[in-house]
Formats: C-alpha cells, structure tokens, sequence
C-alpha cells in the first residue's frame, strides 16, 4: 500500500512545471489531489485554465483530482484552497507550497512594486495557504508541509533581490514550524528545485528554453522524488534538499565555535581572532550548535 494512498494534497501552482509533476506522481500513488493554480503567465499577471488541464489528465489516468484557481497571494483566496480540499474530499494530509512568480531586476532598477509582488505570491502566499492548513494537521495530529525555496535565496543570484529574500523566508518560517509541528506529527522541509520550467524561460539569456521539450536532465519530474521523500510516512523534518538533474544533496545552516571575550571584548580584541572568527573549516551544523550550547549554559547554571 502506497503511503499515500487516499491522502489528501493540496499542491499551489500545479497546473504546470515541477508543481504538476508532483501533482501528477501523487494521484498516481493513490492520492487526491487538489490542483491549485491561477494559471497567469510568469510575472503574475493574468488566468487561465491551467488547473483544470492537470484535473483532466490525472482523471484520464484514473486519478482523482479537483481544480482550484485562486491566488495564494489573497488571504481569502488562499484559505479557498484549504475549503476546497476538506469541502471535497474532508481533510488535509499534505501541503506542497509551489506557486511562484518572477519579476528580475537588479535591486537599483527594481521598484518596490515588483519587490511587494513576489513577497506576496512566494512568503506571504506559502504562510496564507499554510496557516489555513495548520489548525487541521494539528487537530488530527498529521501533516506534511513543503516549501519551496530557491538557491537564489540560499545562495543568491544577481536581479534576484525581490526572489531571493521571499525564498530565504521560508527557510526561517520552516525552523520554526518544524519545531511547533513536531510534536503534532506535522514534518515541515523545504525543496530547493532546478529544472527547465516556464519561470527559468523568462530570465534574461534563458528565453530559448523549451519548456514543452525539456532537456531529459533538466525535466522537472526530476525534482518530484525529492518531494515524495519530504512528505513520506517516515519523513524528515527541518531539512533543505536541493533536487534537481537527477542530483539531491542537502543544505543546511552551520556554526563555528565561539570565540570567547568575555565582558570585555572590543572591536580590537575581536580583530585579533578575525581569522578564527571567519574560519567555517570545522563548523557544525546550526541546530547541533544550538543544542549543545542551551546544554553548556544548563550545566553553568547548576554548577
């Protein structure tokens, strides 16, 4: 038996790229499926019937599924998503953030106009959606959330300003669900995806991409395993995996040791250990960092 045999997935901007890649691997495993998609062209703007096409052919398939057209970036619109599902099918399982948009510029050129835009659709649509959800995982003791996030935001990319900061806001906005989930059985991971999709099309110097055609490495099916993974009976929590090209691995945020000052520290006592400072050579990971230091500030208080 699948582990998703007759759970429910809401998956935003499924009616095409990897979001309907995973839409499509999901009924396939059993699952019903909510394709949500406003179906506007990559800045955002306008609608079309994109949701209702990935309906079709996962019902041709013998799958179930209903289309969903709001915008994640309204409140109301974002909360349909999550009414549709229980309306239809009664509950929520899962929830894989997709929906996106891209409006580049260099951060000089950008007007805060294009920056509002993609903040809205990326960060605060992933919160709307996810935040209709939350009180219904909670309830039932069972969820899986997937954000997606970006190495424009891990990492950064030039005229990315606007995209690369919504998508890093999802990585603090998964640390600390991860946390307020865990005890609720609700797992919450973030994808970071690459593959040839529609929104890749629109960047400057990447407007010959076919995307009806896609190269087989860079397929967005590719990424969909990843995803599965994410949101499996077993699955992690608090992870980033990077999927893409037939390629995972997993990022993450790391610390080095402490520098110890004390009270007396000044900018010249620190520029004398800035080498230490800025060495990551022997860094851990940030959440095993943490921990060992409310263990090391525990003992000092006992002691």
């Amino acid at each position: 038996m699948s582990d998703f045999q007759d759970k429910v997935v809401i998956i935003t901007g499924a009616g095409g790229g990897v979001g309907k890649q995973h839409a499509l691997e999901f009924a396939r495993r059993g699952a019903k499926v909510v394709i949500n998609d406003l179906g506007g062209s990559g800045d955002g703007t306008g609608s079309g019937d994109a949701a209702d096409l990935v309906v079709d052919e996962i019902k041709a398939a013998g799958g179930e599924a209903i289309a969903n057209k709001a915008s994640v970036s309204d409140k109301a619109g974002a909360k349909s998503i999550v009414d549709d599902a229980v309306a239809a099918y009664g509950t929520v399982d899962i929830l894989v953030n997709n929906a996106g948009i891209l409006r580049d510029k260099s951060f000089k050129n950008m007007t805060l106009d294009d920056w509002d835009i993609v903040m809205d659709v990326h960060l605060n649509g992933t919160a709307y959606v996810t935040h209709a959800a939350w009180p219904i995982m909670y309830e039932k003791k069972y969820g899986r959330v997937v954000f997606t996030s970006s190495t424009s935001g891990i990492y950064g990319n030039f005229g990315q300003a606007n995209y690369g900061a919504a998508k890093m806001g999802m990585v603090g906005l998964m640390n600390v669900l991860s946390q307020e989930g865990r005890s609720k059985n609700i797992m919450v991971n973030t994808l970071a995806p690459s593959a040839a999709t529609r929104l890749i099309a629109t960047i400057p110097g990447r407007q010959d991409l076919d995307v009806d055609n896609p190269p087989p490495e860079a397929h967005p099916k590719l990424v969909t395993p990843a995803v599965i993974l994410m949101c499996a009976e077993d699955a992690p929590t608090n992870k980033i995996i990077q999927a893409g090209n037939g390629r995972f691995s997993c990022a993450g945020v790391f610390n080095n040791e402490d520098i110890e000052l004390g009270v007396d520290a000044t900018y010249e006592t620190l520029l004398e250990h800035k080498d230490e400072l800025l060495d990551m050579s022997a860094a851990t990971e940030g959440w095993t960092f943490r921990q060992k230091r409310a263990a090391e500030m525990a003992a000092q208080k006992e002691s």
